[in-house]
C-alpha cells in the first residue's frame, strides 16, 4: 500500500485564533489538493508558540507586565472541542486528509501544549497533551497525564504523536512503539541543525515513518509590544521550520527546509514498514523482558472527582 503524507511547515498568526485557524483552513485544502491522506501541522500552530517570552519571571517575582502577557497567551488558548476545532474537522473532511495539529488547549486557568487528530470524515479523533513542557515552557504550560497517549489504527496506518522534546524521553518512545505507531508526528520547536538526526534515529528505533515540522515565524510577525528576549529587528526569523519526512530505515524522503513556509509531500510505501522490521523490532524481537520491563499509568490524574 503507498501513503501520500505532507508535513505543513507554516508559522501560526501570533495570538490571533481566527487568523490562524483561517491558516490552516487554507494549508489543509492544498494539502488536500496535492493528495495527502495525512498532513501533519507543527507544535502550538494554534495559536502561538512564545518564542523568546519569559513572562517577567524571576524566582519570587511575578509583575504586573508578565501576568498581562500570560492573559493574552491564555485568550489565544481553544478550547476542545469547541468552534476551532469544528472547523478544521470541517476542513479535514472536505480535503478527505487526516490532519494531527499543534494547538494550545485551555482547560479552566491552565494551557496544554498539545496534538489533535482529526479524520478524513471531519471527526475529532482524540488528543495527546505534552506530558512534560521544557524548561522555561514550565512558566505558561500544564503537564499532560497518561490518559492521552492515543496511537489511531487508520486505513493508512496507525496514527501516534510525539510532540518537540518528548522525542528525548525514552519510555515515551517506547510506549508509542509497544502500541504499534507506524505513522510517528513529530510537532515542534525544534528547528536546530540537530533535530533531523533524533528523527533520523527515531525512524531507525521505532521502525515506523517520521513526520516533522517546526514553524517559520519572523519577529514581524507578532505584536509590536510583544517582548522577546532574542530580537527585536521584524525581519529577524525567530523559528526557522526544517522540515522532513523519514522513512523506517533513516532515508529522508523530503526535507529538511529551512526559512520559508512550504508542503512537503512523500509517497510512503507501508510494505517498507515489514522489511524493516526483519532485524529489529524494538518492543518485540529486539526487546529483553525479563531483564526491562515498562509500566506505563494511563488513568486520568485530576484534581476533583466529581460523583452524583
Amino acid at each position: 500500500m503507498k501513503v501520500k503524507a505532507g508535513v505543513a511547515q507554516v508559522g501560526a498568526v501570533p495570538f490571533d485564533v481566527e487568523a490562524s485557524v483561517a491558516k490552516a483552513e487554507a494549508w489543509i485544502a492544498k494539502a488536500g489538493a496535492e493528495g495527502c491522506e495525512i498532513v501533519v501541522f507543527p507544535e502550538a500552530f494554534l495559536s502561538v508558540y512564545p518564542k523568546g517570552s519569559d513572562f517577567d519571571i524571576a524566582i519570587g517575582v511575578r509583575t504586573v507586565r508578565g501576568r498581562d502577557d500570560f492573559r493574552r497567551y491564555l485568550d489565544a488558548a481553544i478550547t476542545v472541542p469547541g468552534p476551532e476545532t469544528d472547523r478544521i474537522g470541517k476542513a479535514a473532511g472536505e480535503a478527505k486528509t487526516y490532519v494531527v495539529i499543534g494547538v494550545m488547549e485551555r482547560e479552566l486557568g491552565t494551557m496544554y501544549c498539545t496534538v489533535l487528530y482529526f479524520g478524513p470524515d471531519g471527526s475529532l479523533l482524540g488528543k495527546h497533551r505534552k506530558l512534560m513542557p521544557t524548561a522555561g515552557e514550565r512558566l505558561a504550560w500544564g503537564f499532560g497525564d497518561g490518559s492521552t497517549l492515543p496511537v489511531f489504527d487508520t486505513p493508512i496506518g496507525k496514527i501516534g504523536a510525539v510532540i518537540c522534546w518528548e522525542n528525548y524521553m525514552p519510555m515515551l518512545r517506547m510506549t508509542m512503539y509497544a502500541k504499534g505507531v507506524s505513522l510517528y508526528c513529530a510537532p515542534t520547536a525544534d528547528d536546530r541543525e540537530t533535530w533531523l538526526p533524533t528523527m533520523r534515529h527515531i525512524a531507525l528505533e521505532g521502525r515506523c515513518f517520521v513526520l516533522t515540522t517546526c514553524q517559520v515565524v519572523k519577529r514581524g510577525d507578532f505584536p509590536d509590544d510583544y517582548r522577546c528576549s532574542i530580537t527585536d529587528d521584524p525581519e529577524a526569523i525567530v523559528m526557522h521550520g526544517g522540515a522532513a519526512i523519514i522513512d523506517p530505515l533513516g532515508k529522508v524522503l523530503a526535507g529538511p527546509v529551512f526559512d520559508q513556509e512550504t508542503l512537503l509531500t512523500a509517497e510512503l510505501d507501508m510494505d517498507d514498514l515489514g522489511r524493516a522490521k526483519f532485524d529489529f523490532d524494538v518492543a518485540g524481537n529486539y526487546a529483553r523482558p525479563d531483564v526491562f520491563n515498562l509500566t506505563v499509568n494511563e488513568a486520568p490524574q485530576q484534581a476533583v472527582r466529581l460523583k452524583a
